[in-house]
């Protein structure tokens, strides 16, 4: 009897021990399960995104500001792959409370090359774009939870753009996309461009455009919204190339555009971080205005620096007034030098950056740009400052000063004092 009382009492434990193993695996499974939810939320959120189950919800559309149109809110999104990893349907609707007008983007996609990423995206966007932006078609990946110099743009086109898009990722830090595009065109201020012995208000543009992206160094890895960079790699290089067809669809001007981009950066021994970032475009043809460079300025035409006080960006040039100048053809160099932060608290950890940054460019047939007047880039223009970052929850301070061949006569025409936010997850 006592024999099959010690057996009854072995197993017993033994169960018993391997219910509190299983329990303790258990539960050690769903705390990494809700670690790792956490971390997939705060990338997504990173990236601009508010994930629900089927559809992301697309941050950048809630509320925006600009001069034109004042306060711009609304809602756009994007189906995700719990909804479908073969197809997805993305778009928004936003509100100019200044302008009042509603602008929107319609569209969707089909993956035809899993192993490659392939997709094929149609849209149709009825929308404003700033004029003088170049913008590679690669970036549209990789988002930018908060760019401050759009707070201050107040030249802008409408545009109504019905496009098909094609992305093939040769490898993780290989990208590549092929847009297909006719747009109509209409400038929302004064302007005529004159050509060929003809002037046009409005004009139609049907375009190729190609862009390349190359991270050799960086990490990536596939998520439900898209390619994430988990290790970022320098240097990076971005190269796009832009062919304007005159009377294919009705289009009536011809020209050509190459945009380069590349970025490097250096870590050094003492945690300090060297950036330098070479832009670059080159046009060719008949080209509008709404098509050139303005070499991203990022100052308010205000009477005293404090009425230009606002937000510097991220890579503006801070004492450059807007649309102040154009280029057909231009290079900028921007270097900055991050300093460790000083760990003066455990909370409160600012950060000192030099910056100085370098445009030049040029531009042929001025003329043909009618109603509006700019200056251009021929001499040089210099710039050079300094940020302390991380203040109070992300804010800091920013200074910078112009000078060179564009000093202006008034020597506070040439500070720019602001602002600087900085946020990471």
């Amino acid at each position: 009897m006592l024999k099959y009382c010690v057996i009854i009492i072995f197993f017993y434990c033994t169960f018993t021990s391997q219910s509190q193993s299983q329990s303790k695996i258990q539960d050690s499974v769903k705390t990494t399960r809700d670690s790792i939810k956490k971390v997939d939320f705060l990338k997504q959120l990173g990236n601009g995104y508010f994930p629900t189950k089927y559809i992301n919800i697309d941050l950048r559309y809630l509320i925006k500001f600009n001069q034109y149109e004042g306060f711009r809110t609304g809602l756009g999104g994007t189906t995700n792959e719990d909804f479908s990893k073969k197809y997805r349907i993305n778009g928004y609707l936003v509100y100019g409370f200044r302008d009042h007008n509603y602008k929107y983007s319609i569209g969707g996609g089909f993956r035809i090359a899993p192993e490659t990423n392939t997709w094929v995206n149609l849209s149709y966007t009825d929308d404003l774009q700033e004029t003088g932006s170049s913008a590679f078609l690669s970036d549209r990946r990789f988002f930018s939870f908060f760019e401050p110099r759009l707070l201050n743009i107040d030249l802008f086109h409408w545009h109504v753009t019905k496009a098909m898009n094609i992305e093939h990722q040769f490898s993780n830090t290989f990208l590549s996309e092929l847009q297909l595009a006719v747009s109509d065109i209409n400038p929302t201020y004064d302007y005529v461009f004159a050509t060929n012995n003809t002037t046009y208000k409005e004009f139609r543009l049907t375009t190729a455009k190609i862009a390349f992206q190359w991270s050799p160094f960086s990490e990536f890895e596939n998520t439900k919204n898209g390619i994430f960079e988990k290790k970022v790699g320098y240097p990076k290089f971005t190269l796009q190339y832009t062919k304007n067809f005159k009377n294919v669809l009705k289009s009536n001007v011809d020209f050509s555009k190459l945009d380069f981009r590349s970025i490097f950066q250096t870590k050094h021994k003492n945690s300090a971080i060297s950036e330098l970032i070479i832009t670059g475009g080159l046009t060719n043809g008949n080209t509008p205005i709404t098509h050139m460079y303005h070499a991203y300025p990022n100052n308010i035409r205000k009477e005293t620096i404090m009425q230009r006080f606002s937000v510097a960006g991220i890579k503006s040039f801070e004492t450059m007034y807007f649309n102040e100048f154009f280029s057909d053809r231009f290079t900028t160099v921007q270097f900055k030098h991050f300093f460790n932060r000083f760990n003066i608290t455990n909370r409160f950890k600012p950060q000192l950056v030099l910056i100085t940054k370098y445009a030049i460019g040029n531009m042929d047939n001025i003329e043909r740009h009618q109603n509006i007047s700019f200056n251009t880039l021929n001499k040089g223009y210099n710039e050079s400052g300094f940020e302390i970052n991380n203040l109070v929850l992300g804010f800091g301070l920013s200074f910078a000063y112009r000078y060179g061949a564009y000093h202006l006569p008034k020597l506070e025409d040439n500070v720019a004092f602001k602002f600087t936010f900085n946020v990471s997850f």
